[in-house]
C-alpha cells in the first residue's frame, strides 16, 4: 500500500477532493490524506459538493496543516502530490522517508470569475481533472519497479491531461 499527500495552499479545495477521490477509486492500493501550507478553517462547501454530487464519501474531510506530517509520529509518504502552484514554490515540509514528488498544477476554483453557478462549476471541472488523474494513477503498477519508472509514469498523467478552463485562476 502507498501512501499518498496532496498538498495545496487552504486544503479546503483541490486536495481535499483529490483526498477523497483517490480514497474512494484506489481499492485499498493507496492511502489517501491531504495537508495545506495555511490551511482554512473547513472544507469549502462546493468541493464537498462536487464530490457528493460523484457519490464519493466526505465524511470525516477536514482542512489540516502540512505539519502534522512532518514528525516522526506521521505515516510515511510514498508520494506528495502538490496541485496548486502557490503550495510547489513554497519550501515544502520535509517529510519522512523519501517520497516521489509530482505537481500537478490546478486552478484554483475559489477564485473562479463570475456568480455562483460560475464558482460551482470551476469546482466541478477541477474536481473532474482530479479525478481523471487519479483514475490513471491507480492503475501504474507500483510494486518491485524502480523510482524513476514509477515517477516518469506519473508525470506522463500530467502531462498528457488536457488543460482545465482558463476561466479559473490560480490565486490562493
Amino acid at each position: 500500500m502507498q501512501n499518498v499527500l496532496f498538498l495545496c495552499t487552504g486544503n479546503s479545495g483541490r486536495s481535499i477532493m483529490a483526498e477523497a477521490l483517490l480514497r474512494h477509486w484506489s481499492d485499498g492500493m493507496f492511502t489517501a490524506f491531504s495537508a495545506g501550507s495555511h490551511p482554512a478553517d473547513a472544507p469549502h462547501a462546493m468541493a464537498v459538493e462536487a464530490l457528493e454530487a460523484r457519490d464519493i464519501p466526505v465524511h470525516g474531510l477536514r482542512s489540516k496543516s502540512w505539519d502534522e506530517f512532518d514528525n516522526a509520529h506521521a505515516p510515511v509518504m510514498d508520494l506528495v502530490i502538490t496541485v496548486c502552484d502557490a503550495v510547489a514554490n513554497e519550501i515544502c515540509p520535509i517529510l519522512p522517508g523519501a517520497p516521489l514528488r509530482l505537481h500537478w498544477g490546478l486552478p484554483n476554483p475559489s477564485s473562479a470569475q463570475g456568480d455562483e453557478a460560475a464558482v460551482r462549476e470551476a469546482f466541478a471541472k477541477v474536481c473532474n481533472k482530479l479525478e481523471k488523474r487519479i483514475a490513471q494513477m491507480v492503475t501504474i503498477p507500483f510494486a518491485d519497479r524502480k523510482l524513476e519508472s514509477i515517477q516518469a509514469d506519473l508525470d506522463a498523467i500530467a502531462a498528457s491531461d488536457d488543460t482545465v478552463a482558463s476561466d479559473v485562476t490560480d490565486e490562493t
